[in-house]
């Protein structure tokens, strides 16, 4: 119920804010990421909407990028933040691009609207 409560109020806040820009080193992030039960959606404005189902247990997330710890970046409004860990950022695999996130391998099926480059 607390993450309910928590994922209600930060999808409220997150209406009223817009996070900063990406920095430019972080613009492999953008994109329409998905894999096993989740899906990541980073804008280039910073905004991320994250979704994961599992059993019994469904999360969702509507709020800026706050900021980045190397590889990993935090998302939230003030001090209720929530961590995304990346085991290994975005990279080019063949024609497709993945990064792992919090143990689960993302695929990226489409950049992020308003973003300045080619799919």
């Amino acid at each position: 119920m607390g993450r309910a409560v928590l994922a209600a109020l930060l999808l409220a806040l997150a209406a009223a804010c817009g996070g900063p820009p990406l920095p430019a080193d972080k613009r492999d992030y953008v994109g329409d990421w998905r894999g096993e039960g989740m899906s990541l959606a980073i804008a280039a404005d910073g905004n991320v909407r994250y979704q994961r189902k599992r059993t019994g247990e469904s999360t969702t997330i509507n709020a800026p990028i706050q900021r980045f710890e190397g590889a990993s970046f935090f998302v939230g409004l003030g001090p209720i933040t929530t961590r995304f860990e990346v085991s290994r950022p975005p990279h080019q695999e063949g024609s497709v691009w993945k990064m792992t996130v919090d143990g689960v391998e993302l695929t990226r099926g489409a950049v992020g609207a308003g973003d300045d480059r080619s799919a």
